[in-house]
């Protein structure tokens, strides 16, 4: 089913919650990469792959929403493709992020104990806080 109407605009009950609570850019690209992937692939979950992949470069996930970055590119080694592209994933955490940033972030969804982790710990508080959060929503 495609995620654009006709006359361009994304169709929000086709979206996954998070993009229908998140920016119309976000809301956007994924539905705009979902539908040029179907056409060019006729896979439903390859679709959903690479829009989310598009997604996580201009956007990071925070909660239940995905928020704007503050600059472009990916979100982990996962989503910077290459070689070994089968790697795990932050969930759309942005991962290479700075650890100020990534404290902020767990500040805003108050993740206890934030303080006193490393940033990889945060990169995991976040990544399992935003799962919790989706499926509260969903």
């Amino acid at each position: 089913m495609p995620k654009m109407s006709s006359s361009g605009v994304p169709k929000k009950s086709e979206l996954p919650a998070t993009l229908r609570h998140s920016d119309a850019k976000a809301q956007r690209t994924f539905a705009k990469t979902y539908d040029s992937a179907m056409e060019e692939y006729g896979d439903e979950e390859r679709a959903h792959q690479v829009a989310y992949d598009a997604l996580k470069h201009t956007h990071e996930k925070v909660g239940d929403r995905w928020e704007p970055k503050s600059s472009p590119g990916p979100s982990d080694a996962q989503a910077k493709g290459g070689k070994n592209t089968d790697r795990s994933t932050a969930g759309g955490v942005d991962a290479n992020a700075t650890k100020d940033h990534l404290y902020q972030q767990a500040s805003k969804l108050k993740i206890p104990g934030r303080s006193s982790m490393t940033k990889k710990e945060l990169v995991e508080a976040l990544e399992r806080e935003s799962s919790r959060r989706t499926k509260k929503s969903d």
